[in-house]
């Protein structure tokens, strides 16, 4: 597949803002970071129905395909990021018209449930999006986490290559392919469609309050599809937190790293937690001499 990267951020674009999953419970954390870009240079337009509830969800499908698909079709949205996680965007995957997306092509960002979303985009548009802090949560709150400011506006105004140190070893090795993954229980839930890509990855994973038993059962479920294995060539491990036991981690890690004959690094900031890096979906990526390279 041609992977499509979007044009870089500028100062002056207008950036469109959707709810593609749970409910916006208090609307202060949206404003704030609004007027936060706003102050940055950057216009924000704010989706039509981000702020409507359908019990835990933030509208109905059909109102969030709404916002989705106006701001692709806008061509003066220059890039869209994501109000929250929590759930609903495997609502969407197979009512979402990728045709749109593909012809309009630009920046798109969130992480957590939002991962539904970026594997979807690249398996069928092929357009690199970004596991990235979400604009309520991240950047709406007091006193935002300067590393994760740096990291995000490091991937989204320039070019060029980024290097990282695993913490973690628990493979070593060199490997090569394009960069994929996210929050892993929302990856698995893709499970029965086809949203593995057919090229060569690195896969990447995090997620929060899964006691270990599920965090194996879900590796376990990746590691059954003929796909994984065959083109899985590194694994990068960011946070599980609020695990139940290190330990039981730890060597589930390892054991995972006997089962592959690929890398498998972890201590990586990607995570539910105030710190965390942006990383581009689809992106070349290497692993070698335990530290991960990928292009912005």
């Amino acid at each position: 597949m041609n992977f499509v990267k979007p044009k870089m951020l500028k100062l002056g674009y207008k950036i469109g803002i959707i709810a593609p999953a749970g409910c916006v419970e208090d609307e202060n954390g949206t404003l704030a970071a609004k007027k936060y870009f706003e102050s940055l240079g950057y216009k924000i337009v704010l989706g039509k129905h981000i702020f409507n509830k359908n019990m835990y969800l933030a509208g109905t499908d059909e109102e969030k395909l709404e916002d989705l698909h106006n701001f692709f079709a806008d061509d003066e949205i220059k890039a869209i990021f994501c109000l929250r996680g929590g759930y609903g965007c495997i609502r969407l995957i197979n009512k979402i018209n990728y045709d749109l997306i593909k012809n309009n092509p630009k920046l798109f960002a969130g992480y957590s449930d939002i991962t539904a979303l970026c594997t979807m985009f690249l398996k069928n548009t092929g357009l690199i999006t970004y596991h990235a802090p979400m604009f309520a949560s991240d950047f709406g709150i007091i006193n935002p986490s300067t590393f994760t400011l740096e990291s995000f506006f490091e991937a989204f105004r320039q070019s060029g290559c980024k290097n990282i140190q695993a913490e973690k070893i628990y493979k070593q090795g060199n490997a090569e392919g394009i960069l994929v993954g996210g929050n892993l229980s929302t990856l698995v839930s893709l499970c029965g469609i086809d949203f593995l890509p057919d090229e060569k990855f690195i896969f990447f994973a995090e997620d929060l309050n899964e006691p270990v038993y599920k965090i194996d059962r879900m590796f376990t479920q990746l590691m059954n599809i003929q796909k994984f294995r065959e083109n899985v060539q590194g694994i990068i491990l960011g946070d599980f937190l609020d695990v139940d036991n290190e330990d039981w981690l730890n060597n589930l890690f390892n054991e995972l790293a006997e089962k592959l004959n690929a890398p498998v690094l972890g201590g990586f900031k990607i995570t539910h937690d105030k710190d965390k890096i942006t990383l581009p979906v689809g992106t070349n990526a290497k692993i070698k001499n335990n530290i991960l390279s990928f292009d912005y």
